[in-house]
């Protein structure tokens, strides 16, 4: 007698960056190894995402071309498919942003570039922060996703 197992979750993590300063700059942050743990963590679908991280130029630019934005964000999710058991999305990461929120939050660099990458996932599968419900629901799965994987809360009073 056969008994069918459900196959894991094919998953694919493509990761980009504008220069080779920016690419330095993260992998002296976390592996790709790292980052993609990060993903695979939150993700548990099929599909494609793919992190690219920009400086501030690209990263204005492209707020400013999607969301009518004239600044740089730390983080823009693009998700272009998304159902029970695929997702397709690109994440843009301003990585100049990101340092400067984490120096200005005192966070460590690593912790906050970890909880971007998880709070741009899970935005790729839906979630939201618009409403003050759909914000507590986000930012509880960033917790417990950030706590499994070794990192404090975000959110705690510093």
């Amino acid at each position: 007698m056969s008994t069918k197992q459900s196959s894991p979750s094919k998953l694919e993590i493509d990761i980009q960056f504008a220069s080779a300063a920016i690419e330095e700059k993260v992998f002296a942050l976390a592996s790709s190894a790292a980052i993609k743990k990060w993903v695979k963590a939150t993700v548990h679908l099929n599909g494609l995402i793919t992190l690219r991280f920009v400086n501030l130029a690209e990263g204005k630019k492209l707020n400013f071309a999607f969301r009518s934005k004239d600044y740089a964000t730390n983080v823009l999710t693009f998700s272009y498919e998304l159902s029970k058991k695929t997702v397709t999305a690109d994440i843009i990461f301003c990585l100049p942003v990101i340092q400067k929120e984490a120096l200005e939050q005192s966070k460590p660099m690593r912790a906050h570039l970890a909880h971007l990458v998880i709070h741009g996932c899970l935005h790729a599968q839906g979630l939201d922060h618009e409403r003050d419900k759909e914000a507590k629901k986000m930012e509880d799965k960033e917790i417990v996703l950030l706590t499994s994987l070794g990192f404090t809360n975000p959110y705690a009073p510093i």
